[in-house]
């Protein structure tokens, strides 16, 4: 998995990244957020919402479970889906951002 992305917009706590990895091209939310389904509404605009593909959603509680998700999240993933991670922390904010091809962006 060699992926590559670029911000695209940013949240409150977070960013929004146009994401490619291998033919799988996705727009990905990423925030530091508790792990609450019902929070994907406030940062998420209703677009996102309306377009035909799915919404998937991720929670990322440590920096060590970013690889796992990102993986989990992609492999289910079908042409126009988008993907949330709501990371618990800094570390797994960073790794997660680490793993959708923003290097070195917190450093």
């Amino acid at each position: 998995m060699n992926p590559s992305s670029q911000i695209i917009g940013t949240l409150e706590q977070g960013v929004v990244l146009d994401v490619a990895m291998e033919e799988l091209q996705f727009k990905a939310y990423v925030v530091i957020s508790e792990p609450d389904v019902n929070r994907v509404a406030d940062f998420v605009p209703r677009e996102q919402f309306e377009t035909s593909g799915d919404l998937h959603v991720a929670a990322v509680s440590d920096a060590h479970d970013a690889r796992e998700q990102v993986e989990e999240i992609t492999f289910n993933m079908n042409l126009n889906d988008g993907a949330v991670f709501l990371c618990q922390d800094q570390a797994a904010y960073a790794a997660t951002l680490e793993e959708l091809g923003q290097h070195g962006l917190l450093n």
